[in-house]
């Protein structure tokens, strides 16, 4: 029988898991704090539906179950954090000679426009379906977002970062704030990054205009007791 009950933090990448991976395990000491890295990004898979997104989702959860011989009722909270990509954007694409999409704050540009557009429509349905579940397989469950990426939140650059330079910006950033958990959260909850309201509200205000290009989170909400 574990005597700790379980948080399951859901990331797309393992930059993402080594930037803020202490931090949250410090804040939840309490509890144990198990990563699902995605290797990638579930909310935009063209695989993903909005009929199997939470299903999904769930199967990570199991995964974790089954690995470390958890009972569903060890799990107390699903933390789930993923990127924008200014999905919720509209008639802001240029079309450009670029191999990937490149973000601005107030336009993305690729070979490809019609490409981007579907992307940004499934994601956003995607990401629609999975703010407003509640609780998956009976566990509370918050999809928290970065705008327009992690690294734009963190690191304050939004660029196309390789995998190594997300590596080497992650060890950075988790040694900065390494046993320094209320100085991240001042951080991630200055009005320069935080969206203001409740959870539901700061959705709304993503979902509107430009802003999941800009630089917005709402990962501050993590910290704050319900």
């Amino acid at each position: 029988m574990n005597e700790k009950k379980v948080v399951t933090v859901i990331v797309e990448g393992p930059s993402d898991e080594n930037a803020i991976g202490g931090i949250l395990k410090e804040f939840f000491s309490s509890e144990e704090v198990q990563f699902a890295v995605v290797h990638g990004d579930i909310t935009s898979n063209y695989s993903t539906t909005k009929e199997n997104v939470v299903s999904k989702v769930g199967a990570l959860i199991e995964t974790i179950k089954s690995k470390y011989g958890y009972n569903w009722g060890d799990f107390v909270k699903i933390i789930h954090i993923a990127d924008t990509d200014g999905a919720f954007t509209k008639n802001c694409i240029k079309e450009a000679e670029v191999e990937n999409i490149q973000y601005y704050e107030d336009h993305m540009e690729y070979f490809d426009v019609e490409e981007v557009e579907k992307r940004n429509t499934h994601k956003s349905e995607i990401m629609f379906k999975l703010y407003t579940t509640g609780k998956i397989r009976n566990i509370p469950y918050r999809l928290y977002f970065n705008s327009c990426n992690l690294e734009h939140v963190l690191y304050n650059e939004l660029k196309d970062f390789s995998d190594d330079e997300k590596e080497i910006l992650s060890d950075e950033f988790a040694e900065k704030y390494e046993g320094k958990v209320l100085e991240f959260i001042d951080f991630i909850s200055d009005k320069s990054v935080s969206v203001e309201g409740t959870y539901k509200e700061t959705w709304k205000y993503i979902e509107k205009d430009k802003n999941s290009l800009q630089r917005h989170s709402n990962m501050h909400l993590i910290f704050k007791i319900d």
